[in-house]
């Protein structure tokens, strides 16, 4: 399993520039990278599903929509049963299994500019050729998972770089798709001391309400 700190800050990264980012329910990596995100630009505006502080709506879902219909949200966070090499997303079925369902999946991919794809498993059952259902396409910005890091552009994915142990090669591996490499392609950035404060710190305290078992991981780590 990646070192949640490290994914927490490469996503950080992906929405680096963005004013304003939501993160949808059961995403604790990603919330731990919008908070991570806000604390390197404080003017940030971050939306955290069923978190007490960290939410500006109060109607849920709905208001989230809403604010993204009207051009007002920057970056979303999003994941997916499978996902292949032109950015779909399936979030309802796969052979005999079946997930938790699209709910807002489509609609979000067509409004928010800036969408960061993110799944902690990179093998070839997640990461296929063809997704079996499309709940979501369109042009993600990044695909960050527990191996490596991926750009989008012109209709496919970039190998940008790998976490640390992994190479080119071993991503190419473990992944289903076809994708480019990066010319500057390289290991992964790890977070820096700073980050490591804040994630092991406030930002474990912030989560702990609703995550209270991987802000102890955060904390832990910091320990």
């Amino acid at each position: 399993m990646a070192d949640p700190h490290l994914l927490a800050a490469l996503l950080a990264d992906a929405v680096a520039g963005a004013v304003t980012m939501a993160v949808g329910t059961n995403s604790p990596i990603p919330a731990a990278a919008a908070l991570l995100a806000q604390r390197r630009r404080p003017e940030t505006i971050i939306s955290i599903l069923g978190s007490p502080r960290h939410n500006p709506f109060t109607d849920g879902g709905r208001e989230l929509f809403d604010f993204a219909a009207q051009g007002r949200l920057d970056a979303f966070f999003l994941g997916g049963g499978q996902i292949d090499g032109t950015g779909n997303v399936n979030l309802v079925r796969a052979g005999g299994a079946r997930f938790p369902g699209s709910y807002g999946s489509a609609y979000l991919m067509a409004l928010v500019p800036h969408i960061v794809l993110f799944r902690e498993e990179h093998s070839r059952r997640v990461l296929v050729p063809k997704v079996e259902f499309i709940s979501a396409a369109g042009q993600p910005a990044a695909l960050i998972t527990g191996r490596a890091v991926f750009r989008f552009a012109q209709g496919g994915f970039v190998l940008a770089s790998a976490h640390g142990g992994e190479s080119a090669q071993s991503i190419r591996d473990q992944t289903g798709f076809a994708f480019a490499t990066a010319a500057d392609f390289g290991p992964s950035p790890a977070p820096s001391a700073e980050d490591l404060a804040w994630l092991g710190g406030p930002i474990a305290d912030d989560l702990a309400p609703i995550y209270p078992r991987f802000a102890q991981q955060l904390r832990g780590f910091h320990a």
